[in-house]
């Protein structure tokens, strides 16, 4: 799909000698840019989802666990 859109002038020559210099289109260094940007926010919902939970459940590691980190890493003094 074709786009227009406008970006600083600075920022488009940046982005021009960065796709140059990794041997790329510029248009796929400003798709692997959004995709970046995108999944980075994504994360973002990810992090809310989990507080939603953790607002009604415990995030306590059981004790049994616990007990079996402890001799895992031995009577190492940290």
């Amino acid at each position: 799909m074709k786009s227009d859109i406008s970006i600083p002038n600075p920022l488009f020559r940046s982005a021009q000698q960065l796709a140059e210099k990794l041997g790329i289109s510029l248009s796929d260094l400003y798709t692997a840019a959004l995709s970046d940007y995108v999944m980075a926010h994504e994360k973002g919902n990810v992090t809310e989802i989990l507080n939603q939970v953790y607002e009604t459940e415990s995030s306590e590691i059981e004790p049994e666990l616990v007990t079996i980190q402890m001799v895992s890493v031995g009577g190492d003094s940290w």
